[in-house]
């Protein structure tokens, strides 16, 4: 299973503005200019390219291409880059500007990048594909590089095309060159951990979330929305721990088992069935929308964008929330998960696990040596943990949640340097 990005926000009429308007109450809280808050927030690069690409029939068929590097001042942008109809230039600029802030959370030392084709590559045969691919590639010669944009698998794409993407670079340049892309087959310079790798990130996050509220993770209850790569993950991750796994969900239904689901049965059974749950039997099926006010210990929301919202969220009984999706509660149901007194440990803080590992892919191209998959699951949990208690620390300090925590270390940190570096 390819390694994919959690599921983007969707606001139709503005992503990017959706996205900026959680940081608000952090740039009041930090003093920052007008000034600041344009910096922040128009990408420093927008490339859109049309794609030429001759189709399996003969004919040429003309896809159009984007690339958003929204902040490159702590160092090489980084960011996925995804094959799917629905990509615009509105949702590429939020998720590159997310891809900013998620960096600076786990103080990794890269900006904000993303890209998309849009087409459906279901309906395209792996030929065709491969065109695509090593088109798009062409056109951002100019962009790509391991000093200047990284790109990685998302929606609809994975290793293969990251090989692609990675040959037909090193073509132009006259030499192999790895640290262009991450996410590659382990052959090609790819990373042990990769795969699990975000799952295993709000694992740590779950796990230090519930020692702060002193729960016993042997004696804890979970329910995972979504199962799959994020959510699965996450949901083997935590059964491993002593947690209990009472409810698992993705787009065919939802299952509850008050003993416990087992995971790696489920895990299994979407191996062999499309990477489906339907049919499983390992528990009773149940509403999907009733998994997420369950009476359980920690709610991992890891499908889409707002799931919790205005109407379900007073209903929510989990005594603590690890965002495994990107923006899965809504600005709107912020407000009653904090009066309910619910630990939410926001996206940008929860998910990054996969952008921590992409990282160690980078740098072990760059070093010519490949760590051992112990090595980089120990680096990986203590960058996620001291990003936790940064951003809990955060939290006690200015007497906010802990959403506007990671946005205040976030924001904070891309500020400082940019007045370090004098760029304004």
């Amino acid at each position: 299973m390819a390694y994919i990005e959690p599921a983007p926000i969707t606001d139709t009429e503005n992503p990017l503005e959706s996205m900026m308007q959680r940081f608000n109450t952090a740039f009041e809280l930090l003093g920052f200019d007008e000034e600041m808050y344009d910096i922040l927030k128009v990408p420093a690069k927008q490339v859109v390219v049309g794609l030429p690409v001759t189709m399996d029939n003969g004919k040429i068929k003309i896809f159009e291409g984007y690339r958003v590097i929204h902040s490159n001042i702590l160092g090489p942008a980084k960011g996925g880059l995804r094959f799917d109809p629905g990509v615009n230039l509105n949702e590429v600029k939020a998720l590159a500007a997310w891809m900013t802030w998620k960096c600076a959370v786990v103080d990794i030392p890269y900006g904000g990048a993303k890209g998309g084709v849009t087409c459906n590559p279901r309906e395209m045969s792996a030929g065709e594909l491969e065109r695509l691919m090593r088109t798009y590639t062409q056109t951002m010669l100019g962009v790509f590089g391991p000093d200047r944009d990284i790109p990685a698998p998302d929606m609809g794409t994975g290793p293969r095309e990251m090989a692609w993407l990675m040959d037909e670079y090193s073509k132009a340049n006259g030499m192999t060159v790895h640290s262009v892309v991450t996410g590659k087959p382990l052959v090609l310079g790819g990373s042990e951990g990769r795969v699990e790798a975000t799952g295993r990130g709000v694992m740590v996050c779950a796990l230090v979330g519930m020692e702060k509220l002193r729960i016993n993770p042997y004696h804890a209850t979970c329910a995972v929305q979504g199962f799959g790569n994020v959510g699965s993950h996450a949901a083997r991750l935590l059964h491993e721990r002593g947690v209990k796994v009472v409810a698992i969900s993705d787009v065919t239904g939802a299952y509850y088992n008050e003993k416990g689901i087992d995971i790696k049965a489920a895990m299994k059974h979407t191996e062999e069935n499309n990477r489906s749950l339907a049919g499983f039997k390992g528990g009773e099926k149940i509403d999907p929308a009733d998994l997420l006010t369950l009476e359980v210990d920690v709610l991992v929301p890891a499908a889409m964008e707002d799931v919790i919202v205005e109407t379900n969220a007073p209903k929510i009984k989990a005594k603590m929330i690890v965002e495994g999706a990107n923006g899965p509660t809504s600005a709107k149901a912020d407000k009653i998960i904090n009066e309910k007194g619910i630990l939410a440990v926001p996206d940008i803080l929860a998910n990054a696990g996969g952008v921590s590992v992409s990282y160690f892919e980078w740098v072990q191209n760059r070093l010519g040596y490949k760590w051992t998959a112990e090595r980089i699951k120990r680096r990986s949990d203590r960058i996620m943990k001291e990003a936790f208690e940064r951003v809990y620390a955060t939290s006690l300090e200015y007497k906010v949640p802990m959403r506007i925590a990671a946005y205040i270390v976030a924001l904070k940190k891309v500020a400082d340097t940019y007045q370090f570096r004098g760029g304004y």
